[in-house]
């Protein structure tokens, strides 16, 4: 019958793998000590959600209001508006953006064209590396009613120009598909590294037996990349309300505010154009808390049923 350790030689072996890995451990302090400085020291700001904040008093010397302006949010006429609009840029872009990496990743892992599959990987890269505010105004420019590129090629084929940007009906359409063209390429990265470390050996196997292309992919490329694919899944569903700030602000007008205005740029307009931080703190908190559940959430419902999870 095996001896139990002690505590005594639990702690022994724990030191002795410190030393063993000191090198790794000291190529962790750097990202730790930034961690530390820009993600766990500004927490201590938090409390001016709380707080009717007075720049000149500071954040401890502000008074202190409870609740105030979360009930102030959830009891404003933006509160409904703002938050179904996020979800559904989020859901929509989520549901589109997520499974066309991993399409474009498995076809151009069968393609056995090498040169060309550069090519079109580098096609696909380009995009990504163009600036949200250049590329805002490229949308602007090419669905423009009077010089748009697109609205020419209406017009020559008997269409009547459109103007797109003012449509309500195709904001949302615009901001997730354009989002999709830029970040596909990229996206694809972290699936064609899944791929590359799938052993050669069981497609050598399987075309042994006679399988095809679409059943390589669908009895070995996909399974076995899928448990990366269920991290991002869980991961985007922790930021289902984090809709990025920039690129809605930047294609946003009177027009469409409708269906453009999202809980980033509410707090963008609420905390610095009328300087109401507590305020935008509160929306702000509120945003973090549902997607940390979100995040909670579904990562348990994924460890549940397929075994993959964050923790």
């Amino acid at each position: 019958m095996k001896e139990k350790p002690t505590k005594a030689k639990k702690k022994g072996r724990t030191i002795r793998a410190f030393k063993r890995d000191i090198s790794l451990w000291l190529f962790c302090v750097p990202g730790v000590i930034l961690t530390f400085i820009f993600s766990y020291i500004p927490m201590y700001g938090v409390q001016i959600a709380f707080r009717r904040f007075n720049a000149t008093a500071g954040i401890t010397k502000s008074p202190w209001v409870g609740m105030y302006y979360f009930e102030r949010f959830f009891n404003s006429p933006y509160f409904a508006s703002t938050i179904k609009n996020t979800l559904i840029l989020s859901l929509y872009g989520l549901v589109v953006s997520f499974p066309i990496p991993i399409i474009l990743a498995l076809m151009l892992n069968s393609f056995r064209h090498k040169r060309y599959r550069k090519v079109i990987q580098t096609v696909t890269y380009a995009p990504n590396f163009i600036s949200t505010v250049v590329m805002c105004g490229m949308i602007i420019l090419f669905l423009s009613p009077s010089v748009g590129v697109i609205n020419h090629v209406l017009e020559a084929i008997g269409i009547p120009a459109v103007n797109f940007m003012a449509k309500k009906a195709y904001w949302r359409h615009i901001y997730v598909w354009t989002g999709v063209w830029q970040s596909t390429g990229w996206s694809s990265v972290i699936y064609f590294a899944a791929l590359a470390g799938i052993s050669p050996e069981l497609h050598e196997a399987a075309k042994v037996d006679g399988a095809t292309k679409l059943q390589l992919i669908r009895h070995i490329d996909l399974p076995l990349i899928m448990p990366t694919a269920t991290i991002l899944l869980i991961m985007n569903c922790g930021s289902i309300l984090s809709v990025g700030f920039e690129k809605a602000f930047l294609l946003q007008n009177n027009l469409n505010a409708s269906v453009s205005e999202i809980i980033s740029t509410y707090v963008y307009k609420v905390g610095l154009i009328n300087n109401d931080m507590s305020y935008s703190s509160a929306i702000g908190l509120f945003n973090t808390i549902v997607n940390m559940v979100m995040l909670i959430i579904v990562n348990t419902i994924s460890d549940k049923l397929s075994g993959n999870s964050l923790w």
